[in-house]
């Protein structure tokens, strides 16, 4: 609700008002986006590892504990590619500080950080669940809860959907 709020609020500011200043995204920002992307994908192959290793009722077989330890590989790499994304908003906002864009320079300037340092903001938490799924999984041997990592992954996904569209909003509108 807040995103879709502020979506709102910067449609009809940016007609309402001539001081509304086009910039350029930066680039970093487009790259981030495929690393975020990314991560959605290494979620998706953690989630099935997991799951075909409590499915088959193997996760304290040897072959279980290879899927599991797979899984949780994945996980970690889920977990990098957040923090990965987070760096590239920080090097995306590094680029407009030096373009002498700041949080009170324009409105356009100020939707742009209130957009991004909130999702960043977000998906920080996000990172904090896969840290979270991770202490769990370790605590239970690598079995999975279904309803806490279904939980994790549907936050995680709507992370990375919500940034698409915040990007294209971005880019149509700056």
């Amino acid at each position: 609700m807040f995103f879709a709020a502020f979506t709102s609020s910067m449609i009809v500011r940016q007609g309402v008002t001539p001081d509304w200043l086009h910039f350029q995204l930066p680039r970093v920002m487009y790259v981030s986006t495929l690393v975020l992307l990314a991560s959605s994908l290494t979620l998706e192959l953690a989630r099935r590892r997991f799951a075909t290793a409590s499915d088959s009722g193997s996760a304290f077989t040897e072959s279980g504990r290879t899927l599991v330890s797979k899984g949780m590989y994945w996980m970690y790499v889920t977990g990098a590619l957040g923090l990965l994304f987070v760096l590239g908003q920080m090097l995306a906002w590094r680029s407009l500080r030096a373009q002498g864009l700041y949080l009170a320079t324009n409105p356009s300037s100020s939707f742009f950080y209130v957009f991004t340092v909130t999702h960043a903001i977000h998906l920080l938490g996000g990172i904090c669940g896969v840290a979270y799924v991770l202490a769990r999984l370790r605590k239970t041997n690598g079995v999975a809860r279904k309803s806490g990592f279904g939980a994790f992954s549907i936050y995680w996904h709507f992370m990375d959907i919500l940034w698409v569209y915040l990007l294209l909003l971005l880019v149509l509108r700056f």
